[in-house]
């Protein structure tokens, strides 16, 4: 937004300072305020609903107790081969 300083005219009027908005930028600016009040307007509003005054309420799709996949069947938790420590030969000797 350009600032204009203050001048005299011609006749010897005074005009005091103030600033300008550039060319085309009003009507952008008055565009972009009613698109705005487009989406508040229209994008508030509720569904179209039958006539009923209820509104549907959520419902839980959970089934309690939660029971897993082989819950009641666990697979077989592995089991060291040896129970004695195993060594290994040192490379270096």
């Amino acid at each position: 937004m350009p600032r204009i300083r203050a001048y005299f005219r011609r006749d010897g009027t005074k005009v005091t300072a103030h600033s300008r908005w550039p060319r085309g930028a009003r009507r952008e600016t008055a565009i972009f305020a009613g698109v705005c009040a487009a989406v508040v307007l229209f994008g508030n509003t509720p569904a179209a609903t039958s006539g009923t005054a209820r509104t549907p309420k959520p419902r839980t799709t959970a089934v309690y107790p939660v029971k897993f996949p082989g819950w009641d069947k666990p697979s077989p938790r592995p089991r060291p081969t040896v129970s004695y420590p195993i060594r290994f030969d040192d490379a270096d000797g």
